[in-house]
């Protein structure tokens, strides 16, 4: 409970070596420790905390955090500078020039994650929870950095006003104790809970703590004596061992007692921990103590075979040990027990100081543990919305998740609520969109079925198959839901391909164009320039979904002689009133076409029609590819200061009846509504909405506006 008090301990940076060296041997890397501190001290020299201490010995003391769970080199440097740029004169091109690329990068992610206002409102936990996690997710080494530097600040957490230190607790206890959970650091995230409950609850914290002081001798004779029995036990057998009793976790006791235990039924007031060498010795020790003690049963759990997502292995048994006491047992080999403290941060500790095989099976498992930060990513890069997204970290990667298996014995890792659907594509994607049934623990199961914690599924697949829009609505995963919406995404896109090379060469035959001298590839090179694209398929693309007409990339390569005469005319025409300007004609009949109701500041061209004059379409209607090629250059008189008939659907998450209040909301925004109907009441409801704007800029302000609104969930313009 030392760490509570506000004593401050003024460390030294030899200490710091000391720990250091105790699992890095390279001089190269202590030298770079110390040169990092060297540079600390001198930026933030004359700068204090509120505690009262000098400002340096906050990131010393984030460093020797750092050392006690083996952190690397780079890491214990990277936490030494890591307020330097934030708040000192320091550029990062200064510190890369004294420190390099990798410990720089870690600094400024740090540096990022500081510069987060952070706050328990809502609106800012969504946008600090989506921020710090593809922060973290950039490089690992930043977020156990900023684990430290949390840890560090709730030790100091006294020297703040009590309003201050409620918020901080509150963070800590939702957001970085969980993190240090899924990293494996048991050292900061039970000690990160402690230290919130202190600010939190502080009458619980100390009547647990006041407790567990009470009942303090009993426990440790009664320790003692079974740690004798055990001790004797293994002795007898050569059993090579270590026992050491287990800390207690003021907050994990206080979350016993919240779901309605007594103190005196915590099994874990009485615990011990064995160390043995090999894996096979710990299911030897475990049967010895089951046939000496009776087990308490459905409390035997074993991690070892089924290690939990943050790597943790061990067995736990809980036993009725000496004098009928109940102990909680925990076996685990030496190296099981530096990563369940130390977590993931163990691992470079172990990749430096091991031999060749271990390296390997320890580059393995951290690869299995940097899963957990690729999920994240593939969240981040997902098109969502940010409280979507927060959802989902919370449900499918800081949540409790299960595991069920194939027919052949792997473990796949799921979110709760996960369909037989999310199983199929988390084993591969073909296998997903294949799908045609499911058989989960020998029985017929509909793809929509909850999968349950150790259910055996097995997948029918058909080659003939494809994904049903429908799925979308039946799987848990985000990550499964994209992957089926970008099936659909795709099949769109090759459509679009297939339709703008199909209109593309129509028009090179029309106009007479040999395709091979068109598709050379310095024009295909300058076709992309112009209109910003990577190749030729973006330019199918572009052609087909009505972005790019197709006479219009033609003539990046061709110019028309018609060109050499002016495209629009300078000067609006003798009619005053006429809203269009139409290159080279005074006067004509001009209409707007009723499939893409053009408004002002649209991109538009004019198709002249047999007999009824000219008709104006917006640039990416896609009714101008199926027109013969008779259009013209106009363009927006802005001389005119009226409205525009258009037509916008609105999207909406459920099917509720939102109809009043959109017409509120689109009369709040000073535009008319000539008319609104529902298009479609299943699961979301669509709203089609004729309405009069002054202009394009008009309208995207009542996007804007629109979107405001939780139940909406898109807003876009009807092509017809």
């Amino acid at each position: 409970m030392s760490s509570l008090s506000k004593k401050i301990d003024n460390i030294t940076i030899e200490e710091i070596i000391d720990k250091v060296r105790n699992y890095i041997e390279d001089e190269e890397q202590i030298k770079t420790i110390e040169k990092a501190y060297q540079f600390a001290f001198l930026k933030h020299n004359g700068q204090f905390r509120k505690s009262g201490e000098a400002y340096i010995y906050h990131p010393m003391n984030v460093a020797l955090i750092l050392t006690t769970i083996y952190a690397d080199y780079e890491t214990i440097s990277a936490g030494l500078l890591h307020d330097v740029l934030e708040d000192c004169d320091c550029t990062p091109e200064e510190m890369e020039n004294e420190f390099g690329p990798t410990i720089t990068k870690l600094v400024k992610g740090v540096t990022k994650l500081s510069n987060i206002n952070f706050s328990t409102e809502n609106e800012y936990l969504i946008d600090y929870y989506k921020k710090i996690i593809v922060g973290m997710s950039e490089d690992v080494r930043v977020i156990i950095i900023k684990l430290a530097d949390r840890l560090h600040n709730m030790r100091t957490l006294w020297a703040i006003p009590e309003d201050r230190q409620k918020i901080k607790a509150h963070e800590s206890l939702e957001i970085f104790a969980p993190i240090a959970h899924h990293l494996g650091i048991h050292k900061i995230k039970s000690e990160l809970e402690d230290l919130s409950l202190r600010y939190l609850k502080p009458d619980v914290f100390y009547d647990i703590a006041e407790k567990l002081n009470k009942t303090k001798i009993e426990r440790d004779r009664i320790v003692y004596d079974m740690q004798t029995e055990i001790t004797d036990l293994l002795n007898e057998h050569h059993i090579p061992h270590e026992i050491k009793g287990r800390a207690k976790c003021i907050y994990s006791i206080y979350n016993k007692l919240d779901k309605g235990k007594k103190f005196s039924d915590i099994y874990d007031l009485l615990a011990l921990r064995i160390l043995v060498n090999t894996e096979q010795e710990c299911y030897l020790v475990l049967g010895l103590i089951h046939s000496k003690f009776r087990p308490l049963p459905k409390r035997f759990k074993d991690y070892i075979a089924m290690p939990k997502p943050n790597m943790y292995q061990s067995l736990h048994t809980t036993i009725f040990g000496i004098e009928g006491y109940l102990f909680e047992i925990q076996i685990r080999t030496h190296e099981m027990d530096e990563v369940a403290e130390n977590g993931i941060a163990a691992h470079w500790s172990y990749k430096e100081n091991k031999g060749s095989n271990s390296n390997a099976n320890l580059t393995s498992t951290t690869e299995q543990k940097l899963q957990f930060f690729k999920s994240i990513i593939d969240l981040s890069h997902d098109k969502m919305s940010s409280e979507d997204f927060v959802n989902s970290v919370k449900d499918e990667v800081l949540n409790n998740n299960i595991y069920c298996f194939t027919p052949k014995g792997d473990v796949i890792e799921l979110p709760k609520g996960a369909t037989p659907l999310d199983f199929a594509y988390r084993i591969h994607t073909k296998v997903g969109e294949t799908t045609v049934g499911a058989i989960v623990n020998n029985n017929i199961v509909p793809l929509d079925y909850e999968l349950q914690d150790n259910d055996i599924v097995k997948i029918n697949t058909s080659k003939s198959a494809t994904p049903s829009k429908e799925w979308i609505n039946m799987v848990k995963c985000s990550t499964t839901k994209n992957k089926i919406r970008a099936f659909f995404t795709k099949n769109e896109k090759d459509i679009y391909i297939e339709r703008g090379k199909y209109a593309l060469e129509k028009e090179l035959r029309k106009r007479k164009i040999v395709f091979s001298d068109f598709l050379q590839d310095k024009n295909i090179e300058k076709i992309c320039d112009t209109i910003k694209v990577e190749d030729i398929e973006d330019i199918y693309l572009n052609i087909g979904n009505g972005k790019q007409t197709v006479n219009g990339v033609i003539n990046i390569i061709y110019k028309p002689e018609e060109e050499k005469a002016p495209k629009i005319i300078k000067t609006p025409p003798k009619t005053k009133d006429a809203d269009i300007i139409v290159s080279g004609i005074d006067k004509v009949k001009v209409n707007l076409a009723n499939c893409c109701n053009p408004v002002a500041g649209d991109e538009i061209v004019g198709y002249i029609t047999k007999g009824n004059g000219i008709t104006v379409h917006r640039i990416n209607c896609h009714n101008l590819e199926m027109l013969e090629d008779r259009t013209i250059d106009v363009s927006w008189n802005n001389n005119m200061n009226k409205k525009y008939l258009t037509c916008i659907l609105i999207y909406s998450k459920d099917n509720n009846n939102h109809m009043l209040d959109l017409v509120q909301s689109i009369s709040m925004s000073n535009v008319s509504v000539e008319g609104i109907k529902v298009l479609n009441r299943d699961d979301n409801t669509i709203y089609e909405v004729n309405c009069y704007v002054s202009g394009v800029e008009q309208l995207n302000k009542l996007f804007v506006n629109l979107l405001k609104h939780k139940y909406i969930e898109k807003v876009e313009r009807a092509m017809r």
